[in-house]
């Protein structure tokens, strides 16, 4: 079945636990959702609109992405494509970089696979014209943790996907735009598009709505993962390496160093 995906399609995010997104395309009665720590909420969301689960996408192993897909399979046993490098028991397609996963009855193009290595050591991220289903590598105005990747990773994962054209959404799996916000300001405060953003997300969040998806554009305005060989960043991180006795003789002329301090002082960053 072929459907008109410019009338058709929504992405819909169904919040689980504290700040989890589980993202749920929707074209007519049928569904794909991406992530789904909690079958819970994604059962819920199905049944009051009465959708068939078509496939599931998986980015990573972390439990709040892939803890619900046993009770979701149970119900509709969908094909669940998620990366190869992870061992991952409900995946049912592995996948590798340039991979491609054909959904026809919601996007003209296949998706296709970009390992981006970091946050796990073997994210991957699914990109279909303008969508762009990042997991927890690219957040809005941020990054994911290092949790098995190294930090020259992580980085030139980022750098990958802000290559993007401008007009990608990105959904990404969680509600940590504001916090992240604070931390950008610290870290950018001369930055105007920045200043303007953390009001408009304020008010987003204000009327309990979700601050996604962002925009590589926005990112690249805006993240400051993503501007590290702008002056105002370098100065930055410069200035937070100097406070830190094991960054002290971390050059800050090579971006990957800049990102490195940045990803660090993030983990310690209270305001």
């Amino acid at each position: 079945m072929h459907v008109d995906v410019s009338i058709a399609l929504s992405i819909t995010p169904i919040p689980a636990f504290a700040d989890n997104y589980i993202w749920a395309m929707v074209a007519g009665d049928n569904c794909v959702v991406v992530d789904p720590g909690d079958a819970a909420p994604v059962l819920k969301f199905l049944a009051e609109r009465e959708l068939s689960l078509q496939a599931i996408l998986v980015t990573h192993h972390h439990a709040d992405h892939i803890g619900g897909v046993d009770a979701l399979t149970a119900r509709w046993p969908v094909p669940v494509y998620g990366p190869a490098a992870e061992n991952i028991a409900c995946v049912t397609d592995a996948l590798h970089e340039d991979d491609t996963v054909a959904l026809p009855a919601f996007v003209d193009e296949p998706f296709r696979v970009i390992d981006v290595p970091g946050h796990t050591r073997g994210h991957i991220a699914y990109v279909s014209g303008d969508i762009l289903f990042c997991g927890d590598t690219l957040f809005a105005a941020g990054c994911g943790r290092l949790f098995e990747g190294t930090a020259a990773q992580l980085h030139h994962s980022l750098t990958r996907l802000a290559a993007l054209p401008d007009a990608t959404r990105v959904f990404c799996t969680h509600e940590y735009t504001l916090a992240n916000l604070r931390f950008a300001m610290a870290v950018d405060s001369e930055n105007v598009a920045l200043s303007e953003r953390v009001f408009i997300e304020q008010e987003r969040r204000a009327r309990n709505e979700p601050t996604l998806p962002s925009s590589i554009a926005l990112e690249r305005a805006t993240n400051p993962f993503l501007r590290c060989t702008t002056t105002g960043v370098i100065d930055s991180a410069q200035r937070y390496a100097r406070t830190q006795t094991n960054l002290h003789d971390l050059s800050l002329s090579n971006e990957v160093n800049v990102f490195t301090a940045l990803r660090l002082w993030k983990n310690e960053f209270r305001a």
